[in-house]
């Protein structure tokens, strides 16, 4: 039997909800304050980590900005 550690998709870069803030000039509280009453951050959806931490895609700043940050 092998323990498999690996999904099969690949791995995903992948920004904490600090980062997504400093890089958008935002505290991260109003940051996870939208999610948790919308369900996502301006149609952004995060990864939820089984410790409850949220992960965000890399390329959040690019796709909120339109690629002008």
């Amino acid at each position: 039997m092998t323990n498999r550690t690996m999904s099969s998709e690949p791995q995903r870069k992948l920004i904490s909800t600090e980062e997504l803030a400093a890089s958008l000039a935002l505290r991260p509280h109003s940051i996870r304050k939208r999610y948790y009453q919308t369900g996502a951050y301006f149609c952004l959806h995060p990864v939820k980590l089984p410790n409850g931490r949220l992960m965000w895609p890399a390329d959040s700043v690019e796709r909120l900005t339109g690629g002008a940050a």
